[in-house]
């Protein structure tokens, strides 16, 4: 498994390199522009996302149509044309411009979707775990290297190395992923946005990613500001809060991902993750010392990397294999929204009301956001087994649709020769659907 999806998160993760290397310093390089505001430091940081949300659910659908490689080549493509404008920028307008072209390269979903195609149910997880790992990993490189070269050579140099990853992640793509096996679906309608959109389990799914990337986004534009304004760091000083933090999230992630995969507990991990959000967004508004805002951005980035390995795959096994693509474009777009608003809404907020009183705002959220997951379905009960097409009986395939199957899903994986099937093993038993279909 390793095998198959340590390429193409490689490349993902060499994606959000480019974006985090800019975080330790980008607000206060955006400060230094003429007319320069919170607000539009917000905007800087999460502008990015505007896009990213506008254009994942059509990237995602895309790739359903011409195929995941093809896409993917598009986004990096006009990713890398995003950071060398970005590069190039003396004011705010145009780095603006820049930060929404790279947003515009939105391949997230995509990668993900692939991902999806090249691993087993029972281990997408795990795989995502992986992935975000390295995601992981590369965020803490960033929060070291960020400081270091923009101190060196300048925030611009930031920009040009995101852009030459991007060519590198192309040449990448097509000499050492593999190509995704072929599916085909026993469906005669296409995917359609609006069941997907209002399915109960995939907007509280939606709304959950939203709300997490918001408050990641407004944990990066606060704390150099603070840092800097409040308690006179150097901006070099950044990896001392980030490395930890990181190091701790992903120390994290492994015992979320064997609790969530192995024991079924995906809501109850969740449900952790934003208890974490709360009490260490109330730390930072009843306690003000320095040593209190750095273990709450510690103790939120704990809960934020337990959330990571396993949300998107909680999200697609909420949807049919044909969807994939549009479900995780849906996701995804819902992310970078909150992303935006938090830059942009977190910037405006924060100028109007202060840290304090924003951060008990926050808390309140956290509290209803813990009421929404308290009704997740949760995805345990549904399992998969994979059945070989020697075995089978095909004028027998169509008993999977009957509602008395209790089958979620089914499809056949022609290059693996199987025949993959997802049904509620509460309802039903996997020796009933074999014997349904067998020869």
């Amino acid at each position: 498994m390793f095998k198959q999806i340590a390429p193409l998160s490689a490349i993902i993760s060499l994606r959000f390199f480019g974006l985090f290397i800019v975080l330790p310093t980008i607000s206060i390089y955006v400060m230094s522009m003429p007319g320069a505001n919170t607000t539009i430091v917000g905007l800087v940081i999460g502008g990015y996302a505007i896009t990213q949300m506008i254009f994942q659910i059509p990237f995602g659908a895309i790739s359903d149509k011409i195929g995941r490689k093809p896409t993917i080549t598009i986004g990096l493509i006009i990713f890398a044309i995003g950071s060398i404008v970005s590069g190039v920028a003396t004011q705010t307008d145009t780095l603006i411009i820049g930060r929404f072209l790279q947003g515009a390269g939105a391949i997230g979903a995509v990668v993900t979707a692939m991902i999806t195609d090249l691993v087993v149910e029972e281990k997408r997880t795990k795989a995502m775990a992986i992935m975000g790992g390295m995601i992981a990993a590369s965020f803490a490189l960033a929060m070291v290297l960020g400081p270091i070269i923009g101190a060196s050579y300048g925030i611009s140099s930031l920009f040009y190395l995101t852009a030459f990853l991007s060519i590198l992640s192309i040449v990448l793509l097509y000499t050492v992923v593999p190509n995704a096996p072929k599916m085909i679906h026993n469906y005669q309608e296409k995917a359609k946005i609006l069941p997907l959109i209002f399915d109960k389990n995939l907007v509280k799914m939606n709304l959950t990613n939203m709300l997490q990337k918001a408050l990641m986004t407004f944990i990066f534009m606060i704390s150099p500001i603070v840092l800097i304004q409040s308690y006179g760091w150097d901006k070099m000083d950044m990896i001392w809060v980030y490395l930890p933090a990181m190091v701790a999230g992903v120390f994290a992630m492994a015992p979320a991902s064997i609790i969530a995969e192995k024991r079924g507990r995906y809501k109850e991990v969740l449900i952790i993750g934003v208890l974490l959000f709360g009490v260490a967004f109330f730390m930072l508004g009843f306690f003000n010392t320095v040593e209190y805002f750095i273990a709450s951005i510690i103790l939120f980035f704990i809960g934020f990397n337990m959330h990571e390995p396993i949300m998107q795959s909680v999200a697609v096994k909420f949807t049919k294999t044909y969807q994939k693509g549009l479900s995780l474009g849906i996701f995804n777009s819902f992310g970078y929204f909150g992303t935006f608003t938090g830059g942009v809404a977190g910037g405006y907020l924060y100028d109007r009301f202060g840290l304090d009183s924003l951060s008990l705002m926050i808390v309140g959220l956290t509290l209803l956001w813990l009421v929404m997951l308290f009704f997740l379905t949760n995805p345990k009960k549904l399992q998969t087994i994979y059945i070989e097409k020697t075995k089978i009986d095909k004028q027998n395939l169509d008993r999977l649709n009957y509602s008395t199957m209790y089958v979620e899903d089914w499809y056949e994986n022609e290059t693996e020769g199987i025949i993959v099937v997802k049904f509620y093993d509460d309802k039903t038993d996997e020796q009933t659907i074999i014997k349904a279909v067998t020869l």
